[in-house]
C-alpha cells in the first residue's frame, strides 16, 4: 500500500504510469513529477485521473484508494470514464483530516461485465447457452467469495438462477442481471489483473489555507 508520511519534507515519487497487464498512465493531480505533492483543503472535494487501457474487447475498470496520514487505506472509490472511448477515467474524492496523505488508482479487468455482454447476445441467439450461463455461475460464486456475508445471498441466488434447469434460458440470465444484483457488485466488483499506479503524495491543509495560497491541481 502507499507510503506513511510522518515529516513535513515530501518524498520523491515516481510519475511512470503502471505497465502491467492493465496499464495506468498520467495519474493526475501531479506536481513537478510528483516530486511536490497536490494539495488539498480538509474534507474539500476534487477528481483524482488517470489513462486506463487493455488490449482486446474485456471489460475494464478502475478505482482510486487515498491512505490517510496513518497509513490507513481508506475505502476505494470507482471512476467512470469521462468521455467514452477516450481511456480517460475519474473519480471524486475527499480527503478529512490535514496531514500527508497519498493516493493510488487501480486498474483492473472486470470479467463479469465482459461476460454480461457476451451473454447478453449469445442467449438470444441460442448459441453455447448451458456454456454461457453456468460461466455466469462461476463467476458469481467467485464474486460472493469476495463479499461479506450479509450480502453473499444476492450473489448465491444469481447463481442459483443461472443453474435452474427448470427455466428458461432468458429467466436464468434474468436472474443475474437485477438490481439487486448490480448494487452488491457496484459494491463489492471481481477483480482480475489488478494493476496500481505509482502512490502520488497530497498535502491535505486547513480550509483557512485556501486564502493564502494557490492549489496545484
Amino acid at each position: 500500500m502507499p507510503a506513511t508520511h510522518h515529516s513535513s519534507a515530501p518524498q520523491t515519487y515516481s510519475a511512470e504510469g503502471a505497465l502491467g497487464r492493465i496499464p495506468v498512465l498520467d495519474v493526475r493531480p501531479i506536481v513537478q513529477l510528483g516530486r511536490r505533492p497536490a494539495k488539498a483543503v480538509t474534507g474539500e472535494s476534487f477528481e483524482i485521473s488517470a489513462t486506463v487501457f487493455r488490449e482486446g474487447h474485456d471489460a475494464v475498470a478502475a478505482n482510486v484508494v487515498l491512505t490517510d496520514p496513518h497509513g490507513r487505506p481508506g475505502p476505494w472509490t470507482p471512476m467512470r470514464e469521462l468521455s467514452p472511448g477516450t481511456d480517460r477515467w475519474g473519480a471524486t474524492v475527499t480527503a478529512g483530516e490535514t496531514g500527508w496523505w497519498t493516493y493510488t488508482v487501480e486498474a483492473w479487468g472486470d470479467p463479469i461485465t465482459t461476460w454480461r455482454h457476451h451473454a447478453q447476445i449469445k442467449i438470444p441467439a441460442g448459441m453455447d447457452t448451458e456454456l454461457v450461463l453456468e460461466e455466469g455461475a462461476r463467476l458469481h460464486e467467485r464474486a460472493a467469495d469476495g463479499a461479506p456475508e450479509s450480502e453473499r445471498e444476492v450473489l448465491l441466488a444469481a447463481v442459483d438462477a443461472l443453474r435452474d434447469e427448470s427455466r428458461s434460458a432468458a429467466a436464468r440470465l434474468a436472474g443475474a442481471l437485477t438490481p439487486e444484483v448490480d448494487a452488491v457488485l457496484a459494491r463489492h466488483p471481481l477483480r482480475e489483473f489488478v494493476t496500481a499506479s505509482q502512490s502520488l503524495p497530497l498535502l491535505v491543509e486547513r480550509e483557512r489555507a485556501l486564502f493564502g495560497s494557490w492549489y496545484e491541481f
